[in-house]
């Protein structure tokens, strides 16, 4: 018997093919070669490539510095750059859904329009002049749908109904990238209600890392980090409030970066629950390259974003900042002898949820290499974990989730099972136990920092940045994501993070360890999700912290890392 549609899936199968009827017919694949791709447990590097021309993966294989250049010295054309890129996101979503919308026509009439100005002008709009950028859905581009996962909100953003209204808001920040001379082309895919660390919507079901497709992308801005790994943007927007950046960085063998919330516009971007801003969402970064992030958060602050938006700090991007502590080393990672080395902190464990072995492999690589170029590197040991996720994730839930079901309501579609339970539809908190909840957070606060400071006592240099796992797994098994406290925590202080990417689970190497005794219930579920044969081949990344608006600070700490593990271990 042939079970009836419910009313929401005729919307979400509408729009899917709406999706796909916007790839051109020369880039489509036929059924054959999308099998073939499931059947396939890596799909990037050479197995998407084999649907390029090579010119087309000469360019989509360049990072975002270098093309940005060759498009400043007339080596190639914005049209050129942007049709590759178009191209190779169409592939990626067909052979591994990552895509919630697609606006190539006008993305290459942009790549026109930029093109004839520098033909008549000879110089660029700006610093991203002819980059093509993907944005995660969240962001509002005019003409164009924002579902930021929902059905309710197809053929729309925000829910809007009114049809005056309907594709005519744009977010300040891709006001900001069109400014410096950006393309924009695509959204990427989201989880339902951006709180969960996979992708999965209704709309186009789950996406899988493309590296390793037993895995998952993570999430929240997994989409954006699938299509990144396959080749399909060398510069994207995500937005990370509980690790949605760091983790699809990790997962994906990239390069993330969660600035302090007020240093990148929200204005005007969808989000879930708005109004909860004791702990705000982060607008941040995600590339192949650490240039790449460098490039993105130079050029976006180039235009000046707190004149806009009053949330906005008013620190312009400080390239003496990054400059001071990459410095502080040679081109190959060593310590400079004239310069005092860095004093780098490593969390092993938060001893919540302990890391797998790749993880472990993937720290002691990053410390021995660091130790080896003549850094210092002391254990991190600060106040608990667990008390910061407790009071992140009640302030996630505080208002009982009844945002998240209004949205819900506009098409009457469900929650995906995974988040059936956990966001039920509640009681919210009263404004008392907000307050109280607030006062632990900034407790909390100043606690971490009063430890930060203390590091300096032993030997009078305080730790400059802190080296802990992502997650305590490598890209994980779908449904087996059972804690988010080595990035939550990080939001609850507000910390600038980059995640950098170091190696790749090994079943030959990363061996279970038989004698690990699991810290609690929690732990013996994670553990025992691990299978080294299923997680061969998955990227692993670790996060470097650094304390609040130290983004450039941190980029050029990992300047230094990624130039020791380059010359140690080949990265």
């Amino acid at each position: 018997m042939k079970v009836p549609l419910r009313s929401w899936e005729p919307h979400a199968a509408a729009k899917r093919a709406s999706t796909l009827a916007k790839i051109p017919p020369e880039w489509r694949l036929d059924p054959a070669q999308i099998e073939e791709a499931k059947r396939q447990r890596d799909i990037t590097g050479p197995f998407i490539q084999r649907f390029l021309y090579p010119s087309e993966t000469a360019i989509v294989t360049r990072d975002a510095v270098d093309l940005t250049n060759a498009v400043r010295e007339g080596q190639l054309t914005a049209i050129q750059v942007t049709a590759a890129f178009c191209k190779t996101a169409a592939i990626s979503h067909q052979i591994n859904n990552c895509l919630l919308e697609i606006f190539f026509d006008q993305a290459l009439e942009r790549a026109q329009y930029l093109d004839e100005y520098f033909a008549e002008h000879g110089k660029t709009v700006g610093p991203l002049h002819g980059l093509p950028v993907s944005l995660k859905d969240q962001f509002h581009v005019k003409g164009v749908d924002t579902t930021m996962g929902y059905v309710g909100w197809i053929g729309s953003n925000l829910g809007i109904t009114d049809p005056r209204d309907v594709h005519q808001v744009e977010s300040q920040i891709t006001s900001e990238l069109l400014a410096a001379g950006a393309v924009l082309f695509c959204k990427t895919s989201v989880p339902q209600t951006l709180f969960f660390a996979e992708t999965k919507n209704n709309i186009i079901g789950y996406t899988l890392n493309p590296q390793n497709r037993n895995l998952s992308c993570g999430g929240s801005s997994g989409g954006e980090g699938a299509l990144q790994a396959l080749g399909g943007s060398v510069l994207g927007l995500g937005t990370d409030i509980g690790g949605s950046v760091r983790i699809p960085a990790a997962f994906n063998g990239i390069f993330g970066l969660k600035p302090t919330p007020e240093r990148l516009s929200y204005r005007n971007a969808a989000n879930t629950n708005p109004g909860q801003n004791t702990y705000p969402s982060a607008v941040g970064l995600l590339s192949p390259t650490l240039g790449g992030l460098e490039l993105g958060l130079r050029s976006i602050l180039s235009t000046k974003p707190w004149t806009r938006d009053p949330a906005v700090a008013p620190i312009p991007f400080r390239q003496d900042e990054l400059s001071a502590y990459r410095e502080r080393a040679d081109e190959n990672g060593k310590a400079r002898d004239s310069h005092t080395p860095l004093k780098l902190g490593v969390l092993w464990t938060d001893n919540t949820v302990g890391p797998h072995p790749p993880i472990i492999r993937g720290l002691h690589q990053v410390v021995n290499t660091l130790k080896a170029a003549g850094h210092k590197v002391v254990n991190w040991e600060p106040p608990s974990h667990a008390a910061a996720r407790r009071i992140h994730l009640a302030f996630l839930k505080a208002d009982g989730a009844h945002d998240i079901h209004s949205h819900l309501d506009l098409s009457g579609e469900p929650l995906i099972p995974d988040l059936r339970e956990v966001l039920k539809l509640r009681q919210p908190y009263d404004l008392l136990d907000i307050q109280d909840m607030t006062i632990q957070g900034l407790e909390y606060e100043a606690a971490y920092s009063d430890y930060w400071n203390s590091t300096a006592n032993d030997d009078g240099q305080i730790v400059d940045a802190v080296i802990m796992p992502a997650a305590p797994h490598a890209a994980v098994i779908p449904g087996k994501y059972y804690s988010t406290s080595y990035t939550s925590v990080l939001n609850l202080l507000n910390y600038s993070v980059a995640v950098i990417p170091v190696t790749k689970a090994d079943k030959t190497v990363d061996v279970v360890d038989d004698s690990y005794e699991p810290l609690n219930e929690i732990d013996r579920k994670n553990w025992d999700a691990y299978d080294p044969e299923i997680y061969d081949g998955a990227p692993v990344g670790v996060q470097l912290v650094g304390r609040k608006f130290e983004e450039e600070k941190i980029l050029g700490i990992a300047g230094v890392v990624m130039a020791a593990l380059k010359t140690n271990c080949g990265v």
